[in-house]
């Protein structure tokens, strides 16, 4: 590929040839950061190009994505998802600009989509037969939907935790689910052994560094929804830690570009019970593995495995990161749906759990615009909504009992 560079480790350095290794260093078993080269890119990709392009999807950005072949992508709609401006709350919250990237209306409810779209392509055109990846639901939902119609096998490893809506999703879509009786870094495990023994392609976040490109585009249309300016403050929630990563790529790469002049300022969310990367962060100390748990099971990691890139984003932004309480995120989920219009799961619930404390806190200053990403839909875990949701009670069918039961809700006198 002549618009990549190489393939640089991010723990000792070594550059490797694109197809000298697919996922991890050769030297120290170290993730891999693509790195692009950006002069020969700025001949083909500008502002204006990008004002012409009717494609409205994430491959509008093909020029800075790691795939030559167009024939080769999904053809599943991933990405262009809106940006909802949200006065009403900027306000409430007492914050210059609110607005609220909602990756829901991604194709299978996910920010995911993005990183599996890229990963899926990849694998096309290397001609892989298997694409595996284990995951909490998310991840694993978008391959086995982008994979469905096309001739390659996906094999899913699935924790014990997975919600039944995620587990729908993959068995719906055809994949080959192997549950696993343990967390989701154990099915990691078995995943990374499985693609070793078998030759299977590596769709894993944290250990594929194609997903972290597909990811990375989200990024790009906040700037484009901006009209070509990055926002003062991204909120992400972070689980290990790709998706905050690839958000800080997608920043860098505009940047380099010369389309955005001024970087954002990155802010990590984790779950109080699952904060290995705002513990590293925060004492300024190596990451640590953590015993997780959390109702946010998008987030749930025991070791982030892009933890270096996830730091090095929040470093270089001169960041910050927070936890919230699992009590926090289940309240934040019917409040952002009321306020805001946005059904989020509770890993994107978290984001406004967590605006609300930095609000709180004097973090957020009142003229500055800031965007929280919401990463997923809530359709795919209503368990943890229904927790903090009033039950609704059932009357016989008569007007006098409607009358009753309005009164007894206060709805009428």
């Amino acid at each position: 590929m002549k618009k990549i560079l190489n393939l640089q480790c991010i723990n000792c350095g070594k550059e490797h040839k694109t197809s000298e290794a697919n996922f991890v260093c050769t030297a120290c078993g170290g993730n891999l950061e693509v790195n692009y080269d950006y002069k020969l890119i700025s001949k083909r990709f500008s502002i204006g190009k990008l004002k012409d392009n009717r494609e409205f999807d994430m491959w509008r950005y093909m020029d800075l994505l790691p795939i030559n072949d167009h024939d080769k992508v999904p053809h599943v709609h991933v990405g262009w998802t809106p940006l909802y401006p949200c006065k009403d709350l900027a306000k409430e919250l007492h914050i210059s600009n609110l607005f609220i990237k909602d990756e829901g209306r991604n194709p299978t409810g996910s920010i995911k989509d993005r990183g599996s779209a890229v990963a899926v392509a990849r694998a096309l055109e290397l001609e892989q037969e298997v694409i595996a990846d284990a995951s909490t639901g998310n991840a694993s939902d978008s391959l086995a939907c982008l994979t469905a119609s096309m001739p390659m096998k996906t094999v899913i490893f699935a924790p014990k935790s997975v919600p039944d809506p995620k587990l729908v999703q993959l068995l719906v879509y055809g994949a080959e689910v192997i549950g696993v009786d343990g967390s989701y870094d154990e099915a990691f495990e078995l995943c990374k052994q499985s693609v070793q023994k078998y030759g299977w392609y590596s769709r894993a976040a944290g250990f594929n560094p194609f997903t972290r490109e597909g990811k990375k585009t989200c990024a790009f249309e906040i700037c484009e929804q901006l009209d070509w300016e990055a926002p003062d403050k991204v909120v992400v929630a972070a689980g290990d830690g790709t998706v905050l990563a690839g958000l800080w790529k997608g920043f860098t790469d505009f940047n380099k570009l010369g389309i955005i002049e001024r970087m954002p300022q990155m802010i990590a969310v984790q779950a109080e019970g699952s904060a290995a990367i705002a513990e590293a962060f925060n004492t300024h100390s190596e990451v640590k593995s953590v015993s997780a748990h959390t109702v946010a099971d998008s987030i749930v990691v025991n070791y982030p495995r892009d933890a270096a890139l996830a730091l090095q984003a929040l470093q270089e932004s001169n960041g910050m990161a927070l936890t919230v309480t699992d009590e926090e995120i289940l309240q934040a989920i019917p409040e952002l749906a009321r306020k805001a219009n946005i059904f989020a799961e509770p890993a994107g619930a978290a984001t406004y759990a967590a605006l609300k404390k930095l609000v709180a806190q004097g973090k957020i200053e009142r003229d500055e615009t800031v965007v929280l990403v919401v990463g997923g839909n809530g359709l795919k875990d209503i368990d943890s909504a229904m927790q903090v949701l009033p039950k609704v009670c059932v009357i016989p069918p008569t007007m006098a009992a409607v009358e009753q039961e309005l009164k007894a809700k206060g709805f009428i006198k």
